[in-house]
């Protein structure tokens, strides 16, 4: 066999020879010839089409190579945020304060340069991460590494995030380390720590708190550089020049690094919260600079009010809607004179559901989510439960995804009655929480307690033919304290169930031997030929043949229309011959 050299000579091109035009080899071009694998083991990529040389067939192929991808929906995409979050953070909240104040950056020159040249070195991975940062295009992520170095460049962000790695600490060199603000352009990184808030947002239990928290940070982020900014202003115009300015630093006092930050935030805070009681400008400059954080006050004043009344309404927007209903309830059973008693037992119930935080209506909540993702809530709510139920065990899989989709939540407060001795069963139930007692006649004498888990009912929704106690109640269940149940009514069971007529010939043959095992069935009766069902086949069976007929009237019809065509086909033929003769 004659090995072929591909146009590339690097380690990553094989080459595919086929001399009987039956087996297929690879050979690596820097293994001298040696074969590695039969074709259908390696997955590959031409390169380039075939070259007819001979009787052979030549190819040049190469191994794809897998290339780092990171997904957005991830947790790890959300871990890298949160570390690029810190130095974007850091940047933030400092490099303003040490460009304002040079105490702080003179200092501590040796921590700021550990910091800075680390959150460079993060700032240049992150840019990485974005360039290899899956995008969805028709519901599929993008993995093509092209690809997604063509979306990153066509971000805005992208521009920002170049901005951000310009070294302009180069310009140190000739001014000296001690002016940070040529570090100003690392805070075009500033959308990072922003989508961290809005991922954290979606992420936390508690969105509303951690809205309000957001919203205080965002105020003392702008009271904080207004602080920074002011210092700056006064050592610009002198310190101490007037009444205005930061006072003369030759003060001892007022020298300290410590009290320079907290006079400047003080004054900062009584400003934009509009307060006021600050000494008068002197200047122009100093004029426009309290104007501009008037209304840069009055600003954060709407909009705190805004956000925080939106924040409180929603917050509060569950209890209200609670709260209304309660009251209605309260008028209707004032209007209809209903007894104080049962009006407290009333009342009580919705106190045991606000509190135990059951209000939510589970249909509503869950209307926007596509049936997929409500079936799969229902089956990991919900199935192990259904899984309990005898007459449920060894069930397929998708009659039971069927009846979970139909369990409805019910609670029961002390003392309801699920059901009656006698009543019709037109519910099972399971117990999710709490405890259910059965009582005798006389509503005394304790049986036994059902507790979580337990279920009951489940054979008198089935209707097996036989029965001694038919489909009525056995028993006599109540509630002892408040309640949680499960129900499935018969009809949901009966209309799951014909889309699997097996499943439902097993459920009743699984219930006629509970029955039979208790001494609960009339075998006599069982084998009876019921009435109903023979009056129902009856019914289908005319059904079907009204629908026969009808076909059988409209085959005929179109048998004498094509007959009658044809038969006019043929006279119009026999008229061209005799024509033609």
């Amino acid at each position: 066999m004659v090995l072929f050299p591909p146009p590339c000579h690097s380690p990553k091109y094989f080459v595919l020879h086929n001399c009987d035009q039956k087996h297929f080899c690879f050979y690596k071009c820097h293994t001298g010839g040696q074969r590695m694998t039969n074709d259908k083991e390696i997955p590959v990529e031409t390169r380039c089409p075939p070259l007819l040389t001979g009787k052979s067939f030549v190819f040049y192929v190469y191994f794809s190579k897998e290339v780092w991808i990171i997904d957005p929906a991830t947790d790890m995409y959300y871990q890298w945020l949160t570390i690029v979050a810190v130095p974007a953070f850091y940047n933030l909240m400092l490099l303003v304060p040490r460009a304002s104040f040079n105490d702080l950056q003179a200092n501590y020159v040796m921590l700021w340069m550990v910091l800075d040249y680390t959150s460079d070195v993060i700032y240049y991975i992150d840019t990485f991460v974005r360039s290899r940062t899956g995008f969805l295009e028709q519901g599929l992520l993008v993995k093509d590494p092209v690809k997604l170095k063509e979306h990153y460049r066509a971000q805005k962000q992208f521009k920002y995030d170049i901005i951000s790695m310009i070294p302009t600490d180069l310009a140190f060199i000739p001014y000296g380390y001690n002016n940070p603000e040529f570090r100003f352009n690392r805070l075009g990184k500033m959308a990072r720590l922003f989508e961290f808030f809005d991922r954290t947002e979606t992420r936390t239990n508690y969105p509303n708190i951690f809205r309000i928290g957001n919203l205080v940070l965002y105020i003392l982020i702008i009271i904080h550089w207004n602080a920074c900014v002011f210092y700056a202003l006064s050592k610009l115009l002198g310190f101490g020049s007037d009444t205005w300015v930061y006072p003369n630093i030759t003060d001892p006092e007022m020298g300290q690094l410590s009290r320079k930050y907290v006079y400047c935030l003080y004054w900062s805070t009584l400003t934009l919260t509009t307060i006021g009681e600050t000494p008068p400008p002197v200047r122009d400059i100093e004029y426009l600079f309290v104007v501009a954080d008037f209304l840069t006050g009055v600003l954060i004043f709407a909009t705190i009010v805004g956000n925080v009344g939106a924040m409180i309404s929603n917050m509060n927007a569950a209890r209200a809607e609670f709260q209304a209903k309660i009251d209605s309830i309260k008028q209707y059973m004032e209007f209809r004179k209903v007894s104080k008693v049962l009006e407290a037992r009333v009342v009580k119930w919705f106190d045991y559901l606000w509190t135990e935080k059951k209000t939510c209506d589970e249909k509503e909540v869950l209307k926007n989510l596509p049936d997929k993702l409500k079936a799969e809530i229902a089956i990991n709510v919900h199935m192990e439960t259904l899984r309990k139920v005898r007459i449920f065990q060894d069930c397929e899989a998708g009659l039971l995804i069927e009846l979970v989709l139909k369990l409805q939540p019910q609670v029961f407060s002390p003392g309801d009655y699920i059901c009656k001795k006698g009543d019709i069963g037109r519910e099972m139930y399971i117990i999710k929480e709490g405890k259910l007692a059965v009582v005798a006649d006389d509503g005394v004498t304790q049986w036994c307690v059902l507790s979580d888990g337990a279920y009951f009912g489940d054979l008198s929704i089935l209707g097996i033919k036989g029965s001694k106690a038919g489909n009525r109640r056995t028993a006599n269940i109540r509630s002892v304290g408040y309640s949680d149940l499960f129900a499935l009514s018969k009809d949901d069971l009966m209309d799951a169930l014909t889309e699997y007529p097996d499943a439902k010939y097993a459920l009743e043959e699984k219930g006629k031997a509970i029955l039979m095992k208790d001494n609960l069935i009339d075998e006599e009766l069982g084998n009876r030929a019921d009435p109903k069902e023979m009056e129902n086949k009856v019914l289908t069976m005319e059904t079907n043949m009204e629908v026969m007929t009808i076909k059988f009237t409209r085959m005929i019809a179109e048998w004498a229309t094509y007959q009658a065509k044809v038969k006019q086909r043929i006279s119009n033929m026999e008229a061209r011959v005799m024509k033609d003769k």
